[in-house]
């Protein structure tokens, strides 16, 4: 059983870095919350480190500057490990072809900006479904479903075109609204009979990415100092139990209803719920504070 925590600082003092999910943790997608701010400044403060491990599509310096906007402060974090960024090194170095089909928004543009980093990367060009040989999706607009590609991935599954997905969560919650994502259209291209190709938790790439990032800050952590931290179970908790390293669930994020959060899961609500979804993580609260 999951042991229910009350702040995050009764059981900070066992790791030395922490791997944290961004929407339903630390923001909502509109503001930060100020209780997660408040534990991760003081978590750093103690001396740990904490990356910043998203399954946002843009590159690292697309979601600083949405972290500012909605005033998570500059304190709480030391670096950042986006599912874009791993996406983007898969995508320069061709594993979805150079004619791609885009599905995506206009501000997610910025995935298709060069990598430095790469050498030789491929130069990649959007195209239209009949003449792509491979799909990228990095989400969709607030307003649309995955049914309303349908027809693009049918035509897609029978030219055998892979779909790269920058975005493997399902749904978000934007304040009060839950919105699709690109792992909603992923999900229905398999369904299709179609094959994606995953870059964000609970796969392995991106936690790859994040002990760079964290050997990056001049300290190499073993992963039994690492928590990771975030709301959801099928890919927070799932990636945290694949990589073998501890968790906490954070329950007032998208399994608030199934876990009856006001500020605390209901014990027994939790455990159904994890019974359920057949995960256990080491540690559960209500939020991150």
């Amino acid at each position: 059983m999951s042991q229910i925590i009350t702040k995050l600082s009764e059981i900070s003092h066992s790791y030395d870095a922490l791997f944290v999910d961004l929407w339903g943790c630390v923001h909502n997608g509109v503001r930060a919350f100020d209780d997660a701010n408040a534990a991760l400044v003081a978590y750093r403060k103690s001396g740990g480190k904490v990356v910043l491990v998203t399954n946002s599509p843009r590159p690292r310096a697309g979601v600083k500057l949405q972290l500012q906007q909605f005033g998570v402060d500059d304190d709480a974090w030391d670096t950042i490990a986006t599912s874009g960024d791993s996406a983007r090194s898969a995508m320069f170095q061709g594993v979805v072809g150079q004619k791609v089909y885009f599905i995506g928004t206009d501000g997610e543009l910025p995935f298709f900006e060069p990598l430095k980093i790469l050498e030789n990367p491929m130069i990649i060009e959007r195209v239209g479904i009949d003449e792509a040989e491979g799909i990228v999706c990095t989400g969709l607009a607030p307003d649309q479903s995955p049914e309303e590609y349908k027809a693009q991935l049918m035509l897609a599954k029978q030219r055998g075109l892979k779909l790269l997905c920058a975005n493997p969560d399902i749904v978000v919650d934007r304040g009060h609204k839950r919105e699709w994502c690109a792992g909603a259209v992923a999900q229905m291209y398999e369904q299709m009979g179609g094959t994606s190709l995953y870059f964000g938790k609970p796969h392995p790439p991106i936690y790859d990415l994040a002990r760079l990032r964290l050997n990056a800050l001049g300290t190499t952590i073993s992963d039994d100092r690492i928590l990771a931290i975030g709301d959801g179970i099928h890919t927070d908790i799932q990636g945290a139990v694949g990589e073998d390293i501890d968790s906490l669930f954070i329950t007032g994020g998208l399994a608030a209803r199934e876990t009856k959060t006001d500020q605390q899961p209901d014990p027994k609500a939790l455990a159904d719920y994890l019974a359920k979804m057949q995960f256990n993580p080491t540690f559960s609260i209500g939020f991150l504070r």
